[in-house]
């Protein structure tokens, strides 16, 4: 039987985001993010910048967050942090609030892996929302991971496919860094190719064994393909914008439709669920959604909110975590890279 008065907060700071969310069992009780505009500029995220970043937002954001909620620090049950991976300094300081308040309030610390969180982020209780059931596959997109992995049960995962190098995150933000977008590209990418042909270019599917990913051979044949026709056409961009955005995330969307297909001939397991960054993406939504009446699978798509990182994940996490009293000592520390 739960408890029924489970009360996690969350903290989520592996990258540019400080995310603090509180959570009643398996509900949301608020999930604030604090966002950090400065990496613009720079068109991407200096992690210097970012950690400092985190340490003048971690009070207010977790501050805004139990007031949200209209919980009192008193009544927490446990306090969920995410370990890794990410980046380091950014890590650091979510881990070490984490385990101090963790010891100022003497309850339990609950260490997170970000990548489990952006799967299990389906089984927060939200309303016209389901919930897969064990065990399905995940294709878990973001700007430094593409994986798919076999989900058995909350804590059993395995990974059976991953990019061998680039991440489908960094595809779309290279991309739009080629076609002169600012940072972050990637949402400027799916903005544009809404209005675009996505058979207007064809772009070389590269041609990796079993479930493996690659995407810089395709990064490759974008900077080429925009290189040769930019110098026949110096308005070439401008003037096919919307078809060459169209076009790229086409190319894209095939190839990670392609390594699901196959997950799903080779496992036999036809429940298929998204997470990540890149998960926020329309066309990939839209082209999962199909599936359902196309080939007959179940798909998950999560909320909006809990696609980017936010707490809201790391928490539910912790909530399953703290059913099974599996807490961390104060010796746990932050991970850049960590095992899956």
């Amino acid at each position: 039987m739960q408890n029924p008065e489970v009360f996690i907060l969350a903290i989520e700071s592996s990258c540019d985001d400080t995310a603090a969310a509180v959570l009643h069992n398996d509900k949301v009780l608020s999930n604030v993010v604090a966002n950090q505009l400065i990496h613009n500029q720079y068109g991407g995220v200096v992690p210097e910048l970012a950690s400092r970043a985190h340490q003048q937002n971690i009070v207010p954001v977790i501050d805004a967050a139990l007031r949200k909620a209209n919980v009192q620090k008193e009544q927490l049950s446990a306090i969920a942090f995410t370990q890794g991976p990410g980046l380091m300094g950014s890590l650091l300081v979510g881990t070490s609030f984490s385990k101090s308040l963790s010891l100022a309030l003497n309850i339990p610390l609950i260490a997170v892996n970000h990548m489990h969180a952006h799967i299990l982020a389906h089984f927060i209780d939200e309303e016209g929302y389901d919930k897969p059931e064990f065990p399905f596959l995940a294709l878990t997109i973001s700007g430094g991971h593409t994986q798919v992995v076999k989900v058995n049960s909350f804590f059993d995962m395995e990974i059976i496919g991953e990019t061998t190098d680039d991440a489908v995150g960094e595809a779309f933000d290279k991309s739009a860094k080629i076609l002169g977008l600012p940072y972050p590209g990637g949402p400027l990418i799916d903005k544009y190719a809404k209005e675009g042909n996505p058979k207007a270019f064809a772009f070389t599917k590269p041609k990796v064994p079993g479930l493996d990913f690659s995407f810089s051979g395709l990064k490759t044949a974008i900077l080429y393909f925009i290189q040769k026709n930019k110098q026949a056409n110096p308005n070439f961009i401008e003037e096919n914008l919307n078809d060459i955005c169209a076009s790229i995330q086409h190319t894209i969307i095939e190839i990670l439709m392609d390594k699901i297909k196959l997950a799903v001939k080779e496992t036999g397991i036809t429940q298929i669920a998204i997470g990540g960054g890149v998960s926020a993406n329309s066309g990939i939504r839209n082209t999962l959604k199909e599936t359902e009446s196309k080939y007959g699978w179940k798909t998950f798509i999560p909320k909006f909110e809990y696609t980017t990182d936010n707490a809201a994940m790391i928490g539910i996490v912790g909530y399953q975590k703290y059913l099974s009293n599996r807490f961390e000592t104060s010796d746990v520390v932050s991970k850049a890279r960590i095992q899956f």
